[in-house]
């Protein structure tokens, strides 16, 4: 296990005439650096390194979190030169907290091994020391697939020689599960998210798709999302600073190629990271969210390098201009605090886009030799650059009143328990209590064909708001929308946000008829509530004449008239989540 702690002197002479980043003492030289950059260790090993690291050095602490599909813990590892890791106390302190996630697809394990050099390289001071920054990094995330170690599934990879796979214990996808939170990992990332609050989240992924020059990626999240003075500085200062920072040290960077069997240089939009990806959810805190994306078919040794390069750089825009970003974080919080409206569905803004300079590969279009039919053959011997047109702008299609609080009947404690999960302030009612509420009436919506993450997914939710007069019982929960959670509780909490629990079925009992009733028997009550309600027999009689299909199903006309009577369950297609609205 502990196999590249104590490495013979000569050895070690080796290694640090062979790559920059081998450690300059006699110990901790990593699995990456004794293959010469071919492999990747094992999960017992990255845990047995921090633990030794830690061990040694005061400004090092590994801390065992919570529990996760596989049987074993999350850990977290902090790096601070003072040795304090006292969350509140750095709060206090003016620090801002720079958040690494690794290993959430094991099979991409560039981040595990560029983070290992980084905190050693921090802790023995072979690199320049942050004076205001903390680090703070999950070692690897999805443990389960990390045990699953194999060379085979990651097909288009190259390298490293042995590598996790990308389903957890359970065969999630855990960069899919951040709000639905289906896995204890995610529960687990949660508390550790809600104890360090980061400033700057990155989340380490090699890419799949393209074929071009670059070795890194960026994935940041949407300026537009993130919206207000916060997303403007990510657009236009932050981004770009580590841009710069990359091309001085000739390591250039390029948006993520969100393009699949055709050629980048036609233009391509940014990728929406909606809360169900890590950056996603990150952002709904005002947390600045990028996915380091390296490219799938350059050299492992080449990945992880880049990698290590990009988190050095980041953290030291992050170290600079620390203030400057805990500033534009709580103006964000203020911002968001007076917003009456809050968009949850966007869609791309083709009348703007960024152009730049792509460098990439010419691409023919030749006859398969397996299957007969075309296919792409990307010929790296004929690099190019040229203009190409990034659709980095998004646009609010649908926008929803801000309630000032929700109301959640206690019988849905799953829900209850994701937002306390969140740190989400909720009271309880102490008696019970009758008031006119807000509710929506589910109209219509579209549910995947294939399950999609152990989900048969919703979209396309169409609803209408109603009021009715409403009795909680004691034990029901009331939360204030004004909350560090606001944006949290919007995206989860109304049906119409492509990740709200509604979409992902959590409310699905709601959607299935409970009662029904006997035609013959109700033939005689339908004839006595069509005489005795001259307005519901109007009605009645009105649709029959404007709609022939209704007219001629003799089924459809007795359902109309008990849809229509005090016999229809209340709870069909009713959201039971109700809204407190706020004054106007």
């Amino acid at each position: 296990m502990k196999k590249y702690f104590f490495i013979p002197l000569v050895a070690l002479l080796f290694f640090a005439c062979e790559s920059p980043l081998t450690s300059k003492k006699d110990s901790f030289v990593t699995v990456f650096e004794t293959s010469e950059g071919k492999e990747t260790p094992t999960y017992p090993e990255v845990i047995e390194f921090y633990k030794e690291l830690a061990n040694s050095y005061s400004s090092v602490s590994l801390q065992t979190m919570g529990p996760t599909d596989s049987g074993y813990p999350l850990h977290m590892v902090v790096y601070n030169p003072n040795g304090d890791f006292n969350f509140v106390n750095l709060r206090e302190e003016g620090k801002r907290i720079l958040m690494i996630n690794n290993g959430i697809h094991p099979g991409e394990s560039d981040g595990i091994d560029a983070t290992m050099l980084l905190i050693r390289n921090l802790a023995q001071e072979q690199i320049e020391i942050p004076k205001n920054t903390v680090i703070v990094a999950i070692p690897v995330y999805n443990i389960g697939g990390a045990l699953n170690r194999n060379s085979h599934t990651r097909a288009n990879q190259n390298g490293p020689e042995a590598y996790g796979f990308r389903g957890n214990a359970q065969n999630y996808d855990l960069n899919r599960d951040f709000i639905k939170m289906d896995s204890k990992n995610a529960a687990s990332f949660a508390a550790i998210f809600h104890q360090v609050k980061p400033d700057v989240f990155i989340d380490n992924h090699v890419s799949n798709g393209a074929n071009y020059q670059y070795t890194l990626t960026h994935l940041f999240t949407q300026h537009n999302k993130l919206q207000g003075s916060l997303g403007n500085y990510l657009h236009t200062e932050f981004m770009p600073a580590l841009i710069d920072s990359l091309k001085q040290k000739e390591l250039p960077i390029t948006p993520y190629v969100n393009v699949f069997n055709q050629t980048p240089e036609v233009g391509f939009q940014q990728f929406m990271d909606y809360p169900r990806y890590s950056t996603g959810y990150t952002t709904l805190w005002n947390t600045l969210g990028m996915m380091v994306e390296t490219h799938m078919l350059k050299p492992y040794k080449q990945r992880v390098e880049g990698t290590y390069e990009l988190m050095k750089s980041l953290l030291a825009i992050t170290d600079k201009q620390a203030k400057r970003i805990g500033d534009l974080r709580a103006m964000a919080a203020n911002e968001i605090k007076e917003e009456t409206e809050y968009p949850v569905q966007w869609e791309v803004d083709s009348t703007k886009y960024t152009e730049f300079n792509f460098k990439g590969f010419e691409a023919d279009t030749l006859v398969s030799e397996v299957t007969g039919y075309n296919r792409l053959k990307y010929d790296r011997e004929r690099p190019f650059e040229r203009p190409v047109k990034y659709y980095n702008y998004f646009k609010p299609t649908v926008k929803v009143a801000v309630p000032e609080a929700y109301v959640i009947p206690q019988g849905w404690y799953k829900i209850i328990e994701k937002l306390k999960a969140n740190k989400i302030e909720m009271r309880t009612l102490e008696e019970d209590t009758t008031g006119v509420f807000t509710y929506y009436h589910i109209d219509d919506f579209e549910t995947m064909s294939q399950p999609f993450e152990g989900h048969y997914m919703h979209s396309n939710t169409i609803i209408t708001a109603k009021t009715d007069s409403i009795t909680f019982r004691k034990g029901d929960v009331i939360i204030k929308v004004d909350q560090p959670g606001k944006r949290y509780l919007l995206e989860t909490l109304e049906p119409a946000a492509p990740d709200s629990f509604f979409n992902w079925n959590f409310f699905d009992p709601i959607l299935q008829q409970k009662e029904h009733f006997s035609p013959y028997v109700f033939e005689d009550i339908a004839s006595e509530l069509l005489e005795k309600d001259a307005e519901l027999k109007s009605e009645f009689l009105a649709t029959k004449e404007q709609d022939t299909a209704f007219a001629e199903n003799w089924y459809t006309q007795l359902s109309w008239i008990y849809k229509h009577s005090d016999y229809y369950e209340k709870s069909h297609l009713r959201y039971p989540i109700y809204r407190i609205e706020a004054a106007e």
